[in-house]
């Protein structure tokens, strides 16, 4: 099994997921390997909470032009987690 910090690699704060976080449901760029159970198990070893449910997110990398010369960004995999009723990751908390 890999690390949990492997499948985690960062939070995603923007004003959609400060949103979602009064609904108990939490975003995470995470390993584009990881699956569902796997994320589960990381979320929950990493913060100490009770997960409810992840829904996983494939984006696309965008193409991105300047001049003449055309480029893509890196597509990355994200996860919304939902929390149990009670629990609540204080990382996010001041934010």
């Amino acid at each position: 099994m890999a690390d949990p910090r492997d499948i985690i690699i960062r939070p995603i704060i923007s004003e959609k997921s400060s949103i979602l976080r009064e609904l108990r449901k939490y975003e995470f760029v995470v390993s584009p390997f990881a699956n569902k159970i796997e994320i589960k198990n990381a979320v929950e070893d990493i913060f100490g909470v009770k997960v409810e449910k992840v829904n996983v997110i494939k984006q696309k990398g965008k193409k991105k032009r300047m001049g003449i010369f055309e480029g893509k960004t890196s597509g990355y995999k994200k996860a919304i987690v939902t929390l149990a009723e009670g629990h609540s990751i204080s990382f996010f908390e001041g934010l």
